[in-house]
């Protein structure tokens, strides 16, 4: 019996990874920001020792849904990162943005398999997430479809004979739209992706390309490949999920249907293959893949991880930290799409010309404290 912990649970990943557990898998944990009444019904349906929700005037709700049964609840942060550091077998990262950077830390620590999600760990603190995994042995095992991608085609390679990866991506709901068409994008807009059902936050991401410009960043924390060998293709089927070029000129690519249970999956079964209820590829009805360059003139969130790549230290911290908050105000209608790319790349240049990013992420409080700065910049920034 493997023992298994899903952290962000009520979200799209975290829903979908316990749609794939099975009666060999014993659940420890499950977390959620603020609905309490979905993480009562999934602990009550797998079984869950703990339901922790992060957001603690919830618990008085979360702990009468849950009476009567053997789950324990519990909220608040240090419930969070206390849940966290329960020893298990695997655990699901899939908490959104930096808020999941800590907890992501503790399971480093506590889980001999770490699947992780959380992107935003990786962009803000990757050194600290694979210090800490070289420390305890613990595998991690990267769960966006792209990164999934990399890792499978890298299995049995020599990683020095890289010569570039490349990341694809589906172009969004404005792969085909102008400038002046996206400048007046809508957030209902926004969120009509058309390949995936997902959350709000990653879907607008995944229009803007910032979810991408963030995978770059991942990238090169994850493979330990430098900017100049980290390229992105714009492929709107999204069949391939990514690509490694080695030194020979070969290329190997990992294909499948655009359904984030693969990744979910291979990371759960890993290094086994088990069956999956995933749509099969039929090549005889498959008529085209297409591939393209990004527009880095309509999408310059790639632009900017590049200046991210450049400037190392806690520019992935600025970054990510600016990228929520235009998020945030997007949502809020209080800026335009095209306005997203403006108020990162002020908060950027605010914060790389005070030099302030080159400090080292030698530690979480650094790298917390780096994030409030650039959000605080952030909030003051008003479209010209």
């Amino acid at each position: 019996m493997r023992t298994v912990s899903v952290f962000g649970s009520t979200g799209s990943i975290g829903c979908n990874t316990l749609s794939l557990l099975g009666a060999e898998h014993h659940v420890k944990v499950l977390t959620a920001a603020r609905n309490a009444a979905k993480l009562a019904d999934q602990a009550i349906a797998h079984k869950a020792e703990l339901a922790v929700i992060e957001d603690e005037t919830l618990l008085p709700e979360l702990t009468s849904r849950l009476s009567g049964t053997s789950v324990r609840a519990t909220a608040g942060q240090t419930a969070l990162i206390e849940a966290a550091q329960e020893p298990v077998d695997w655990a699901m990262s899939a908490i959104i943005g930096s808020a999941g950077l800590a907890p992501t830390l503790a399971l480093a620590g506590s889980a001999r398999t770490l699947a992780l999600a959380n992107k935003e760990s990786m962009v803000c603190a990757g050194e600290l997430v694979n210090a800490k995994c070289a420390a305890s042995g613990c595998q991690l095992i990267p769960v966006d479809s792209e990164h999934s991608a990399i890792f499978q085609a890298l299995a049995g390679q020599d990683s020095k004979q890289v010569r570039r990866v490349l990341l694809t991506s589906s172009g969004g709901p404005f792969r085909t739209w102008s400038l002046a068409q996206m400048k007046e994008a809508s957030l209902a807009d926004t969120l009509n992706h058309p390949n995936f059902s997902m959350g709000q936050r990653i879907t607008i991401d995944s229009a803007t390309m910032f979810n991408k410009a963030l995978e770059v960043i991942e990238a090169q924390q994850l493979f330990a490949v430098t900017s100049e060998q980290i390229d992105v293709v714009v492929h709107p089927q999204q069949i391939v999920h990514s690509m490694v070029e080695f030194q020979d000129m070969t290329i190997l690519a990992q294909l499948g249907s655009p359904d984030m249970r693969g990744a979910i999956g291979y990371a759960l079964h890993y290094p086994q293959r088990k069956p999956l209820p995933i749509e099969p590829l039929d090549f005889m009805t498959l008529s085209r893949l297409d591939f393209e360059p990004p527009d880095e003139t309509r999408f310059p969130a790639l632009r900017l991880a590049r200046e991210v790549l450049v400037h190392g230290g806690l520019t992935g911290t600025v970054f990510n930290a600016a990228k929520e908050v235009a998020l945030d105000k997007f949502i809020a209608g209080h800026i335009g799409f095209l306005d997203m790319a403006d108020l990162i790349a002020y908060v950027l240049d605010r914060l790389v010309e005070e030099s302030a990013v080159q400090h080292s992420t030698e530690g979480l409080d650094i790298v917390m404290g780096m994030d409030k700065s650039a959000r605080d910049i952030g909030q003051t920034w008003r479209p010209t």
